[in-house]
């Protein structure tokens, strides 16, 4: 069985748009450069046919891997108004002591960007924080050393 995938629905477009692009225009692509390479003659020693097949593999591999990922889709709630306690989908604020609040989004590992505070419900500060409320402090051990967050607001 395949494992679920988490994503908020713009996740799921921009990946299902990717996939698009891929098995359309960017396999057209590819397989109009194999036909040019493979008429210049001798394929042992053809630099841009070499080249093409093995940017063929990457692209076989990236729609199989698409295809994968969204043959299990759950969409996070983003609507949803009222959270008790953390979980997929929360917009948290948090702060470590002294320091300024910080916000962040948990979703799925596929649309994880920690630099704008999309971090991964399996990452050690996700993992942490997941099933805490507001008024918590969660103690953290990250691959960066350990630290201490309270939970300010859910959302």
């Amino acid at each position: 069985m395949a494992d679920t995938s988490f994503l908020t629905a713009e996740g799921l477009e921009k990946l299902q748009n990717e996939l698009m692009e891929l098995k359309g225009p960017a396999r057209d692509d590819l397989s109009r450069r194999l036909r040019e390479a493979i008429q210049m003659g001798d394929l042992s020693e053809n630099a841009d046919y070499i080249q093409a097949k093995e940017e063929q593999g990457f692209l076989e591999g990236r729609i199989q891997e698409l295809e994968q990922l969204l043959s299990n889709v759950q969409i996070i709630d983003e609507i949803e108004k009222k959270r008790d306690l953390i979980d997929i989908g929360a917009t948290i604020i948090v702060q470590e002591e002294s320091y300024p609040e910080e916000e962040y989004f948990l979703v799925g590992p596929k649309e994880a960007d920690p630099v704008n505070g999309r971090i991964s419900y399996e990452s050690p500060i996700g993992k942490a924080l997941l099933g805490h409320k507001v008024g918590d402090e969660v103690q953290i051990e990250t691959p960066g050393g350990s630290l201490k967050l309270k939970i300010k607001k859910i959302s």
